[in-house]
């Protein structure tokens, strides 16, 4: 093996274990982060509260004050 080989097998090999370490390291990020909600966020009117609801709900009552609300839309 001349050097040229040696130097292409051993850069090869080291971003082969780059990208190893970089798809186990999304596996166990994804792994142990929370899942997304389906839910609807809902700001009273009223008193400000923001609050969660179903997501098939469109109107909501605040649990603080119960004011009928409407989503947030982003």
């Amino acid at each position: 093996m001349n050097l040229e080989d040696v130097i292409f097998l051993g850069v090869s090999l080291l971003l082969l274990i780059l990208v190893l370490i970089s798809i186990y390291t999304e596996k166990v990020r994804k792994r142990f982060e929370p899942a997304l909600s389906k839910d609807k966020i809902f700001r009273c009117q009223k008193c400000a509260f923001v609050y969660t609801d179903d997501p098939d709900v469109d109107r909501s009552r605040c649990p603080h004050c119960g004011t009928g609300n409407e989503s947030v839309k982003f």
